[in-house]
């Protein structure tokens, strides 16, 4: 372990994904010149469609004796085959071409036709970044249609807009004595007033407030068995949830009328109001029967001569709209549930007269209407009465008008919306139900499992096996970490454990290489390569790796001097084949760190406890993770087929049968994003790229043995627990919003409080099981409100992106290297800014801990 730092650096012209000649020795590292004849390729290259199969043998270049090495002027291709022999190639990237072209001269033709053509470039780049990108839209534009839907269902439900006021009699000196005195049709149209009566032997049986759907059928069912006719005044919410059952009345021969959408008092409400609640009344009979009606009946009216000064201008304006409106002369009271002879008493006219009844099919229980009018109907027929629809009684045309073209159309559109805003509700409820039973079945599992792993892994005398002592190979794969490598480096030097160091530098261009080789710390070795990539990167450091034991970690992150020691001991364990360390946020002092601290400590690391004790830990992080060389050897080493290359390679040990663990007490401490944009540009990557590992390996669900376990227990877990739960999470607080603004207010918050306490219980305990401060739950609440907001559009995003098709770009992260290790020697940030930070094409770890992928990997 002593010495110098040992330079080994790779020239020339490469595939991304190859890896360098591999000597038996790292020491030996030899230069790869370049060949003749070999491309100029740099950047990321695309992931292939092939995976690795679980059982196939893959030898390393390490380990091949000398003679098998490649000669000095190999292709790196060939030296890339030699390392995975059974791998598949990745395409790869043409570098970017300069604004113009090489050797023209500044002021020549074509250089002004660069110069111009580079304006054009500036200005039509500056147009698209004003342009919000489609899949930012397609989330927002899907958040949008939901909360349309839920105002649509909330009004048609007269949960929005409703008004239940009633007003009480007022005086009647300004109404006409004709109106009081007279019958119960009213028509002011045409700035007449004129009153009509049913004809004697005529009755004109009207129900109110329906349809509705238990007791309307019920009603025409009777009215059919005794060939009578009625009107149903109905109202445009119930017209629009039950289409159906408007357009069977008309069908049957009755008439219907408006009764006002949301059934308020008139009296109270502006002309404008009230043009509202006819238009939309009579839209949604035109869309259920295809018809208009010129009917109408005020809510809480009675007879004419109950028309009092505030009720009668409403009267006459609603005739001026062409309207007739018709109150009654015998109330059945059945809205009171009285009883049958009583229903039947109220209802029949005296002496012969005609008359206009007022009813109910809605509005309660309405069992006593339709049996009171099984037993009516055929008793006043018998006595010479016939029950006709209005119009029929007064020897009129129909009130009702069929509606042709773009009328019937938007009525035809507003039914639909009303439905699919209904069914849309319904499903969500349903979802709701769905992610109540995850949540509570998740945090069951979590608190229980994880208590388990906790007691198993602290009793007293608990080992892995043997105590591991032998050294291990440090990966450190860095694209422009010129602020952190210093941090991280320092960090592995102090470490308890014997270790060797290698830096992989993918192409930076900030200096990070040089920063590693100007500290001269004994035992760190720096490889250079061009840009191509995390796996590649870890791939080259795989084949330079001096020790069987292997530890990754990221650029931006700092172990303690124990990390390394507590994270290998579970390779006592014969059948260990990796091992997920415990990953901590180290700028945890801002308020969106504290959310990542809380979402580490309660989501990820209580999460991996229960994993290890399912044995289908899906991940093991970038920013501390650990790996027999034998099973990394197995499953064809780093894969570049996602962008979740962690996931990847933890999904391909389960299958190859090799156990997964977490180890508690093997902290690293990451830099995580500090603004909003640089947090979404990471879930977003983390969220995508589970999504195509799982994908990857849904093949495990039909396989035998180890694969076929975890393809049957860990696939689905991780499928529900971090894909479907995360996506329905936000229900949860759509409906907490809706049920707040539009009632019941009460229980809502009730409700929202007690699963915001369950969350705070698993917190706590998941910060106790971590030995962590439980000052930063205090945000807690705040983070559910709005965090998990975000991480709903993040995965939405990412759901999209997966269905279209469409292709994902890395961006590196902007670090400050403030992140140290306690009990480590770390030293303050640098403060030299790297010259090529930012750009695309980036490596860079991220110190994701463990249930999604790191990000860091370049621009593909």
């Amino acid at each position: 372990m002593a010495g110098h730092v040992r330079r080994t650096r790779t020239t020339g012209n490469r595939r991304p994904d190859d890896t360098p000649d591999a000597p038996g020795r790292a020491s030996d590292a030899r230069h790869v010149r370049p060949a003749a004849d070999a491309p100029d390729v740099s950047g990321a290259g695309h992931a292939s469609d092939a995976g690795h199969a679980p059982g196939t043998t893959h030898a390393f270049a390490a380990y091949e004796p000398d003679s098998a090495r490649p000669a000095d002027g190999i292709r790196a291709a060939d030296a890339t085959r030699a390392a995975f022999p059974n791998a598949r190639r990745h395409g790869g990237r043409s570098p970017r071409r300069s604004g113009t072209a090489a050797g023209t001269a500044p002021g020549s033709r074509a250089g002004s036709r660069g110069r111009t053509g580079g304006r054009t470039r500036a200005r039509t780049r500056s147009r698209r970044r004003l342009r919000p990108p489609l899949r930012l839209l397609l989330p927002m534009l899907v958040l949008a249609v939901l909360m349309a839907m839920l105002m649509l269902r909330g009004y048609v439900h007269s949960e929005i807009l409703a008004d239940h006021r009633v007003r009480p009699e007022a005086a009647t000196d300004q109404v006409p004595q004709d109106i009081l005195d007279g019958g119960p049709v009213i028509d002011t149209r045409h700035g007449q007033t004129t009153s009509l009566r049913v004809p004697d032997h005529r009755l004109v049986l009207t129900f109110d407030d329906g349809p509705d759907p238990t007791w309307t059928p019920k009603v025409l069912d009777v009215l059919r068995k005794h060939h009578a006719h009625a009107v149903f005044f109905v109202t445009g919410t119930m017209a629009s949830r039950y289409p159906d059952l408007v357009r069977r009345m008309v069908a049957e021969g009755h008439e219907v009328g408006v009764h006002t959408f949301n059934h308020p008092d008139l009296s109270y409400q502006s002309r404008s109001r009230v043009d509202w609640e006819l238009s939309q009344t009579q839209l949604a009979i035109t869309g259920a029967a295809g018809v208009r009606t010129s009917l109408f009946r005020p809510p809480y009216s009675s007879f004419a001569d109950a028309m009092d000064n505030r009720s009668w201008p409403v009267t006459r304006y609603i005739g001026s709209r062409g309207y007739i409106t018709v109150v009654n002369t015998a109330d059945s009271e059945d809205w009171q549930k009285p009883g049958l002879a009583r229903i039947i008493r109220n209802a029949t006219p005296k002496g012969g007269e005609g008359a206009v009844v007022l009813m109910h099919d809605s509005g309660g229980d309405r069992h006593q209407t339709v049996q009171a009018l099984d037993r009516y109907l055929p008793g006043l027929q018998a006595e010479g009465y016939r029950f006709d629809n209005l119009t029929e009684a007064l020897g009129a045309p129909s009130a009702l008008t069929p509606v042709t073209g773009v009328g019937l159309w938007k009525g035809r559109a507003w039914i639909f919306l009303v439905q699919a805003a209904d069914g849309l509700t319904d499903g969500l409820g349903v979802c709701l139900a769905l992610i109540g039973g995850l949540v509570i079945a998740r945090f069951a599992l979590m608190l229980l499992l994880s208590g388990a792993h906790a007691r198993r892994v602290r009793r007293r005398g608990f080992r892995w096996g043997e105590p591991v002592t032998e050294p291990v190979s440090v990966l450190v794969p860095a694209y422009n970490e010129a602020k952190c490598i210093e941090n991280t480096v320092r960090s592995l030097t102090a470490s308890e454990h014997p270790i060797e160091v290698l830096v992989v530098d993918d192409g930076s261009a900030d200096g990070t290489a040089d920063i590693v080789e100007a500290l001269g710390l004994p035992g760190v070795r720096v490889v250079r390569q061009r840009n191509a990539g995390k796996p590649a990167a870890l791939n080259r450091g795989i084949a330079h790796a001096s020790h069987d034991l292997i530890v990754m970690m990221d650029g931006d992150t700092v172990f303690e001097p124990s990390t390394v020691r507590e994270l290998v001991q579970p390779f006592g364990d014969p059948g260990v084949g990796a091992v997920a360390g415990n990953a901590k946020v180290g700028n945890r002092d801002s308020l969106i760190g504290a959310w990542q601290h809380i979402e580490y400590v309660m989501g990820f690391n209580l999460d991996r406890r229960m994993y290890d004790v399912l044995r289908c830990m899906p991940t093991i992080p970038g920013a501390v993770g650990a790996f027999r060389r034998s099973a990394l050897r197995e499953v064809g080493g780093m894969s570049e087929d996602t962008l979740a290359e962690d996931t990847d390679i933890t999904m391909a040990m389960h299958r190859a049968g090799w156990r997964v663990v977490y180890a508690e007490n093997a902290r690293a401490w990451t830099e995580a994003p500090e603004t909003v944009q640089q947090l979404w540009s990471q879930r977003y990557r983390w969220s995508y790229g589970t999504m195509q590992a799982i994908w990857k390996h849904r093949g495990a669900l039909l396989d035998r043995g180890p694969s076929g376990r975890f393809g049957r227990v860990g696939l689905p877990l991780v499928s529900l627990f971090m894909v479907v739960a995360p996506l329905l999470a936000p229900l949860i607080d759509v409906f907490l919003l809706y049920g707040v603004v539009f009632g019941p207010t009460q229980k809502t918050i009730v409700a929202w409080l007690g699963v915001l306490a369950i969350q705070a219980v698993c917190a706590a305990y998941a910060f106790r099981l971590d030995r962590e401060r439980m000052t930063h739950l205090i945000s807690l609440p705040l983070q559910q409100i709005l965090y998990r907001q975000l991480m709903y559009v993040v995965l939405l995003q990412s759901w999209i992106t997966a269905l279209t098709g469409g292709r994902l770009r890395w961006q590196k992260l902007r670090r400050t290297g403030v992140v140290e290790a306690p009990g480590g020697p770390v030293p303050a940030a640098r403060t030299r800014a790297g010259a090529g930070a930012g750009q695309p094409g980036a490596l860079a770890g991220d110190g994701q801990p463990g249930a999604l992928p790191g990000e860091g990997r370049p621009v593909a």
